[in-house]
C-alpha cells in the first residue's frame, strides 16, 4: 500500500504559512481523561444524530453530506461570497477550515458565530473542522487532537444552541504516517472531553495516517471509538487522495464501516494528487450508491504545487476549473444529488408554503432582453431562504442578475435569494430581474419550481 507523504491539505498548509506568520504556541497538552468504561444512554437528540450507522438531522430525516470545502483560516474575506457561490451551484453543506491559534491566526469565538450565521443563511450544513492538528507527530508545528478540543471549549458560545446546523469535526487529519497508533487513544479522549464540556453536536472524526488511514487505524478500532461516544453520535471520516486509485479500494473501504453499521463520509477528496491519482469518478459513484457523503478538496485558494484542486479560479464562480465542473456538474456530482437538510424548511419534492406562483414578463429587443420575475408565496407559511428552477425555452444566456444570484447550466437556470430577500412571507412575494441575450424569440419558460415545488406561472 503506498503512503501518502503529503495530502492537498498539508500542501495548502505549507503555502499559508507564508502567508501567514503567527507561530506554532508552546503550550502544553491539556491532560484528557478517560473515556467512561459503562456508557450512559444517549440523551434524546436535538440536532444531527447517528441511527443505526446513518446520519439523520434534527427532524430524523436522513441527510447525506454533498459538499466542498473552503480555506477560511487563510482567506476569511472570500468567506461571505464563497458561501453563497458554493449554495448556488447546489451543496446542500460545506466544510470550514478553522485555526485553533497554535499554527496559524486564531479563528475567534465571533467569528465563528459569524460563519455559522452565514451557512444558516445560505442554508448550508456547516462542518466545522480544527485544522492546526494536521499532520501531528510529523508535521512541524501541528498539535495534538487535546489542543483542538482546547479550542472547541474556548469558542463554545458560538457554537452552543447550534446542533441542527453545525457537525464539529475535531481536528483535521490528527495524525501523519508517525504515532499513528496513538489515534484510537486520542480520538476516544478528545470525544469524552467534548461530551463532558457539554458538546451534544455530532462529532466528526478524521482518519490518521494524513487522513487517509493506509495502515487500516480508524477502519479496525472505529468501533471502539464509536461505543466509547455516550452519545452515540460519531461520523468517522476518511479523505480520499492517492491511496485510493482504484474502484476496488474506495469501495472495499467504504463497505467495512457500512457493514458494520458506522456512519463513514469522505471528508476531502480531489481529481489529481501529487501522490498518486485518486479514482473521484468511483468515489462518487459509490458514495451515491452506498449513501454516503462527501465534501470535495477544495473551493479556491491552494497553493503549494497542488493549484489544480481549486475548484473555481481565483474564487469566481463564473470560472469553474475541469475538477469543479466535474463535482458539482458530472455524473453523481452535487447538483444531481444533493438533498437540503430538512432543518431549513422545505426539501427538493416538497411544497414549501403551501403553494407558489411566478409571473415572468420580458423586455425583448432581438438579440438582447430584460426579464422581471416576481415569486409569490400563496401559502400559508413564510419560505425561509429560496431557489427558483426553470429552463428557457430557447437558446437564452443570462448575463447581469439583481436582487438574487443566478447560474445557468445548458437552458437550465437557478436563481437563488440575497441575504435582504431570503424570506418570502405567507402571501407576500419577492422579485428579482436579469439581462440577457438570445438567438431567436423570448418566450416565457413553461414551468418553475420554488425549492423543488411547482408553481403555477403567469
Amino acid at each position: 500500500m503506498r503512503r501518502r507523504l503529503a495530502t492537498a491539505a498539508g500542501a495548502l498548509l505549507a503555502m499559508a504559512a507564508s502567508l501567514l506568520t503567527a507561530p506554532p504556541s508552546a503550550q502544553a497538552d491539556t491532560p484528557a481523561p478517560t473515556a467512561p468504561t459503562a456508557p450512559t444512554a444517549p440523551r434524546a437528540a436535538a440536532g444531527f444524530h447517528v441511527r443505526d450507522g446513518r446520519l439523520l438531522d434534527a427532524n430524523g430525516e436522513d441527510f447525506v453530506l454533498r459538499g466542498v470545502n473552503h480555506a477560511h483560516a487563510w482567506y476569511p474575506a472570500r468567506t461571505p461570497q464563497a458561501l453563497k457561490d458554493i449554495k448556488a451551484l447546489g451543496a446542500n453543506s460545506v466544510r470550514v477550515v478553522l485555526a485553533t491559534g497554535d499554527r496559524w491566526t486564531r479563528t475567534g469565538t465571533a467569528d465563528v458565530a459569524s460563519i455559522v450565521a452565514q451557512c444558516r443563511q445560505n442554508r448550508l450544513v456547516c462542518v466545522l473542522e480544527a485544522h492546526d492538528t494536521t499532520g501531528y507527530g510529523e508535521q512541524a508545528g501541528a498539535v495534538p487532537l487535546s489542543r483542538a478540543v482546547d479550542y472547541w471549549v474556548s469558542v463554545a458560545d458560538a457554537l452552543r444552541g447550534q446542533e441542527k446546523y453545525v457537525v464539529v469535526n475535531l481536528g483535521n487529519e490528527p495524525h501523519g504516517n508517525s504515532g499513528y497508533e496513538a489515534w484510537t487513544a486520542d480520538t476516544r479522549n478528545a470525544v469524552a472531553r467534548m461530551r463532558a464540556a457539554g458538546f451534544g453536536h455530532t462529532l466528526m472524526v478524521d482518519a490518521p495516517n494524513w487522513g487517509q488511514d493506509w495502515s487500516h487505524t480508524m477502519r479496525d478500532n472505529a468501533s471502539q471509538v464509536f461505543a466509547a461516544d455516550p452519545e452515540r453520535n460519531t461520523v468517522f471520516s476518511i479523505h480520499m487522495y492517492g491511496v485510493y486509485d482504484t474502484a476496488a479500494e474506495v469501495n472495499d473501504y467504504l463497505n467495512r464501516f457500512i457493514s458494520q453499521r458506522l456512519p463513514i463520509v469522505v471528508g476531502e477528496f480531489g481529481d489529481a494528487h501529487s501522490d498518486g491519482d485518486p479514482d473521484e469518478n468511483a468515489i462518487m459513484a459509490a458514495a451515491r450508491q452506498l449513501g454516503v457523503g462527501y465534501l470535495g478538496w477544495s473551493w479556491s485558494g491552494n497553493g503549494g504545487g497542488v493549484e489544480y484542486l481549486d475548484m473555481a479560479t481565483g474564487f469566481d464562480a463564473s470560472r469553474l476549473t475541469g475538477w469543479g465542473s466535474r463535482i458539482f456538474h458530472g455524473p453523481d456530482g452535487i447538483r444531481e444529488t444533493a438533498r437540503e437538510a430538512s432543518v431549513f424548511g422545505s426539501g427538493p419534492g416538497e411544497d414549501p408554503a403551501g403553494g407558489c406562483a411566478v409571473d415572468y414578463r420580458v423586455s425583448d429587443w432581438g438579440d438582447w432582453f430584460n426579464a422581471d420575475v416576481t415569486v409569490r408565496n400563496t401559502g400559508t407559511a413564510a419560505v425561509e431562504g429560496w431557489r427558483l428552477d426553470f429552463a428557457f425555452a430557447g437558446e437564452q444566456r443570462v448575463h447581469s442578475v439583481w436582487n438574487a444570484r443566478a447560474t445557468q447550466e445548458g437552458r437550465q437556470v437557478r436563481a437563488v435569494n440575497e441575504s435582504w430577500n431570503a424570506t418570502i412571507p405567507a402571501g407576500g412575494a419577492v422579485s428579482f430581474g436579469f439581462n440577457g441575450s438570445s438567438a431567436g424569440a423570448n418566450g416565457v419558460p413553461s414551468s418553475f419550481s420554488l425549492n423543488g415545488a411547482a408553481c403555477a406561472g403567469s
